[in-house]
């Protein structure tokens, strides 16, 4: 039973290093998003991208941090902030708190907001939030 779940979880964490890798791949060379200029649809690909694969790169840690936390456990948090505590314990995650922040731009990103909404959310994505996902990414690739 222990190999097949190391398998799972091998198979988790490429999944993770492949979807933070694609978010790392718009981070470098997008510029910031300037909420008073009018893209168009051409110039706005980038950061569709960005966020696309940013909502796809969180689920995917949150998938590798459930399987890890059962690898390390043997048990599966009932929320995911215990599932956070666990990761962060572990030294996975910085904080809680982004990944909480993190989960709710994900859930935010498919919504239409004011231009000043979506800058902030760009530069969340683009600044803090896509630094924890690269750090995560880091830490990742050292477990064996």
């Amino acid at each position: 039973m222990k190999n097949n779940f190391e398998v799972l979880l091998k198979q988790a964490k490429t999944k993770l290093i492949s979807a933070v890798s694609l978010v790392e791949a718009s981070l470098n060379g997008l510029d910031n998003y300037n909420s008073e200029q009018k893209y168009s649809p051409k110039e706005l690909e980038p950061y569709d991208a960005l966020s696309d694969r940013f909502i796809r790169a969180v689920e995917t840690c949150i998938k590798f941090f459930k399987s890890y936390e059962y690898y390390l456990y043997t048990i599966s948090s009932d929320t995911y902030r215990d599932l956070l505590l666990k990761m962060e314990k572990v030294n996975l995650i910085s904080s809680t708190a982004i990944w909480v922040d993190m989960r709710d731009i994900r859930n935010r990103v498919v919504h239409d907001y004011l231009p000043n909404q979506i800058k902030n959310i760009f530069d969340l994505i683009m600044g803090e939030f896509g630094n924890e996902l690269l750090q995560v990414k880091g830490k990742v690739e050292k477990i064996n």
